[in-house]
């Protein structure tokens, strides 16, 4: 009856109806992608779950502004850099890596709560340390803001 594609063009989703008694339903097609295997800190490996991250993402941002179509397309931006990689193993320090990267740009709060539990942040001082990083980047920007806008 009709097909379209959803999920980035990922998914494509189509309306069906049965030919004997006319019921309509709903069937998504994925593409069948390679197992992808993260290397976890301790040695062991899991297969890639973007739930996984989407859920820790998800608790780093709440009662942040940050929308569930930005905390979506940073688990979106994350999945698509890792199979870029071209790799079938990820450690999950590169997933965290990125996921920090993006988060950072979205929110600085909801970024500094990922890292303090993706770091394990073990004193004060590594959490400072985070601290002023983000307060650097900040001034940063906001210098290029001034800047361009002189």
């Amino acid at each position: 009856m009709d097909s379209r594609p959803t999920d980035e063009g990922r998914v494509i989703r189509r309306r069906r109806e049965c030919e004997h008694c006319h019921f309509r339903f709903t069937t998504f097609e994925r593409m069948e992608q390679t197992p992808l295997l993260v290397i976890k800190k301790n040695g062991t490996r899991e297969e890639f779950n973007r739930e996984k991250i989407l859920r820790g993402v998800i608790r780093s941002a709440e009662k942040r502004p940050v929308t569930m179509e930005q905390m979506t397309q940073i688990v979106d931006e994350v999945e698509n850099r890792i199979r870029a990689l071209g790799e079938n193993e990820v450690s999950s320090q590169v997933i965290g890596e990125y996921v920090m990267t993006l988060l950072a740009d979205v929110d600085e709060i909801t970024y500094i709560r990922f890292a303090s539990v993706y770091r394990q942040f073990k004193d004060v001082n590594v959490f400072l340390r985070e601290l002023n990083e983000v307060v650097d980047r900040d001034k940063q920007a906001k210098k290029g803001e001034h800047h361009q806008s002189s």
